[in-house]
């Protein structure tokens, strides 16, 4: 469900360039294979799971080695990009070719790496009237895409050639942007190999003590932020509609990497006008008038996991002012923030979902006092 489309990649790799030091830039490529299991997250797929999934994995990794203080703050991780081919063994659902941008976070003095990739699929045989009617998964040609990894590897083990075996979990879906989403998560192993670029110069790390990412906090921040896109209701052809999200919140920033946030939503999505008169002609049982306001409220409180300028955000609403019965009245948005001009101004893009049920792909842009 987290979905965040290709604006991830530019998002994630917009860290400042600069450092006091001259900083190397090994990197190291991966090559990959998995084997799978498309997961039965919804009975509504179930005539499409009728095989076991097989694919690519290719990887490209900058390493970090400390010359900037968010690398040592995060044990050294990798940033990079990576592209997975998938034949989904299923007629209906056809083949998927996706890219990524992606961060490798190490643990278990780095014999444990963590993959977190999100980026976009492109879905050879989607839903379709009339050829392909019983593909209720992919409603788009394009869908977003979250790549999680978590690999036993071991690096340069012979003339900078190393391996790796784990699981993979893979999540294509396009948040309600057409009907039908029904989404599919594929659970798979994989093993492959690793090769290190100038091995023979790789730098030390840097060990410094950054007594500032344990002490640094800011005052009360107010914020406010518009949210926008397309999206679809679950009725197929009842068409796309556009929404928009006006948000004000207030944030509170406790040390480098996290900050508190709380605030309000005021929600104008268009498809539930339309949904609610779909409903009060096509179910007449339902008493529904076709009068009901469309509109919905909601205050919600979240956290920010800062990444230097990039944010990774999760936040938990509910909706106080809610006319008409939409899924649940609580609600929950998972994304990606990058700041800009000292932390004054950010572009986000997010899901706001109901728990695993995706809404829609919010693309905005706020301010901060």
């Amino acid at each position: 469900m987290k979905h965040l489309l290709s604006s991830f990649v530019a998002i994630l790799f917009c860290f400042p360039l600069f450092s006091q030091e001259k900083e190397s830039k090994p990197i190291s490529l991966e090559a990959e294979v998995f084997y799978g299991s498309i997961l039965e997250h919804n009975p509504d797929i179930q005539h499409l799971i009728t095989g076991h999934p097989t694919g690519l994995i290719f990887a490209l990794n900058r390493k970090t080695f400390g010359f900037k203080e968010w690398e040592r703050r995060y044990n050294y991780p990798d940033w990079g990009f990576t592209g997975a081919y998938q034949n989904l063994h299923n007629e209906f659902l056809g083949n998927a070719f996706s890219a990524y941008g992606h961060l490798n976070f190490y643990f278990l003095k780095r014999n444990l790496m963590i993959r977190v990739g999100q980026g976009v699929a492109f879905a050879t045989n989607p839903f379709d009237p009339s050829t392909n009617f019983r593909n209720n998964a992919y409603g788009t040609h394009f869908l977003s895409s979250t790549l999680l990894k978590a690999s036993f590897i071991r690096e340069n083990i012979w003339k900078g050639l190393g391996f790796q075996t784990g699981v993979t979990i893979i999540h294509y879906s396009n948040a309600n942007l057409k009907a039908p989403n029904n989404s599919t998560n594929t659970l798979a192993v994989n093993a492959g190999v690793i090769y290190q670029l100038d091995y023979k110069e790789l730098p030390e790390y840097i060990v410094k003590e950054d007594s500032l990412s344990r002490t640094h906090s800011e005052r009360f921040k107010y914020n406010f932020a518009i949210r926008s896109g397309l999206n679809e209701s679950d009725v197929v052809g009842l068409g796309q509609e556009p929404f928009v999200v006006l948000s004000a919140f207030v944030d509170k920033r406790i040390n480098y990497k996290s900050s508190f946030t709380a605030g309000i939503d005021i929600f104008y999505a268009v498809f539930l006008k339309e949904l609610i008169k779909y409903r009060s002609i096509a179910y007449h049982e339902d008493n529904i008038t076709g009068d009901e306001d469309y509109k919905r409220v909601g205050i919600f409180a979240g956290h920010e996991w800062r990444f230097n300028k990039v944010a990774f955000v999760s936040q938990l609403g509910y909706y106080i002012y809610y006319p008409y019965e939409f899924e649940n009245r609580v609600y929950n948005r998972l994304g990606l923030k990058r700041y800009f001009f000292n932390d004054t101004v950010f572009a986000a893009v997010t899901v706001h979902a109901h728990w695993a049920k995706a809404e829609a792909v919010e693309f905005g842009i706020g301010y901060r006092l």
